[in-house]
């Protein structure tokens, strides 16, 4: 039995550094960012020495590979640091659920669509899960109405999933429209 609790491992990219480096040519640039130009491997490493830096492999696929003399982990802290730079303006859409019944009361509804509305302000998609109850499945031209309604009460809304039955459940998600 697989542990499904586990968090998931970050993926670091993986540089090739100093002797690790497998080009015989490299395009080289400096520690402050200028080019120094197309250098062999022991002609960069040897000047990446000189300045007590390390010489990192930061392009490999490029024609030639590009190299940067640098101290390694001040270049991995950079590099954290742009990723998390990057991460911080993506805002994740998170699905938020309300569940329904089929005999709801008025006054429940209406509590439950000014819910809605709040999670939709907040940039949240809304899953609506009506369930059917027993005798409810019987009923299901009623809860698709129910459904219908919730939506057209909503006002401007997207249907990202339409209102359909997955087993005793009606399930449809919506979205703000943009």
């Amino acid at each position: 039995m697989r542990n499904t609790n586990r968090k998931p491992t970050i993926q670091r990219k993986y540089y090739f550094i100093n002797h690790h480096i497998e080009a015989a040519s490299l395009r080289v640039i400096d520690t402050v960012g200028n080019q120094v130009g197309l250098l062999s491997k022991q002609e960069a490493l040897d000047k990446a020495r000189a300045l007590e830096m390390d010489l990192v492999l930061i392009a490999p696929h490029a024609s030639p590979p590009v190299a940067k003399i640098t101290d390694f982990k001040k270049f991995l802290y950079q590099e954290e640091k742009k990723a998390k730079e990057a991460k911080k303006g993506i805002k994740k859409s998170i699905v938020k659920d309300l569940k329904l019944s089929l005999f709801i009361a008025p006054g429940d509804l209406e509590r439950m669509m000014e819910k809605a509305r709040e999670f939709l302000e907040d940039g949240n998609q809304l899953r609506l899960n009506l369930t059917l109850k027993g005798r409810e499945m019987a009923k299901k031209d009623m809860a698709f109405e129910l459904i219908k309604k919730f939506i057209a009460a909503m006002g401007e809304v997207t249907i990202s999933k339409e209102p359909r039955q997955e087993g005793r459940v009606i399930r449809t998600v919506l979205a703000r429209k943009k």
